[in-house]
């Protein structure tokens, strides 16, 4: 199937670009979001005729995706989900999720835009890539932590495993310090239960 491309596609090519496509891609994608049209007579005419406007309008959302990237990327985000202890979360994060934390810290993201090719489903640290325009894009990072506690944590650079690490051993510390503690005390009273030291009388 022909189309003629209404915007730069990746792996495709340029506006006003006429390509051989596969009908499903077509049809489930490039028309519905008016990347392109059916390369008919009358639309390859009436994009000759809109070809000014359209690059004109190309210009512009590309100048505005520029300047929203310069400020997003590299931005990190907390979300905040349930796990195990060993770091799996109890469902995913997706390309929703990610739209929605960089649009509470004031940035215009769509879910559409965001390039998750799988969800994330570990917690941790995990770059992400915001598709802002055709020819614009942004990396994000998202520290999906159990908590805000947990997240400053791993944004200082540690990891899942080693925070479990460090609580794990701070958890068996205090046992052994708990145990010292008892052992001292046990000793205290052992000591103060020992019989006196008789004294013998005086003979006469």
């Amino acid at each position: 199937m022909q189309v003629i491309l209404l915007e730069r596609v990746a792996k495709l090519g340029q506006m006003g670009d006429v390509v051989d496509v596969k009908p499903g891609f077509a049809r489930n994608f490039l028309l519905p979001q008016a990347k392109a049209k059916v390369a008919s007579e009358a639309n390859l005419a009436a994009f000759e005729a809109q070809k000014a406007q359209l690059e004109a309008r190309n210009l512009e959302t590309k100048a505005e995706a520029a300047a929203l990237s310069e400020k997003l990327d590299g931005q990190q985000f907390i979300v905040i989900r349930s796990a195990s202890d060993s770091g799996a979360l109890y469902g995913s994060v997706t390309p929703r999720d990610a739209a929605e934390a960089a649009s509470e810290a004031g940035f215009s993201v769509d879910k559409k835009q965001v390039a998750l090719i799988d969800p994330i489903k570990d917690l941790g640290l995990h770059t992400v890539l915001v598709k802002l325009h055709p020819e614009v894009e942004a990396q994000i990072k998202l520290n999906v932590a159990r908590s805000t506690e947990e997240a400053e944590l791993q944004a200082s650079g540690k990891s899942i495993q080693e925070l479990a690490a460090e609580e794990e051993a701070a958890a068996e510390f205090e046992i052994a310090e708990l145990f010292d503690d008892i052992g001292s005390a046990a000793s205290d009273d052992d000591e103060g239960d020992a019989p006196a030291a008789s004294e013998e009388e005086p003979t006469t």
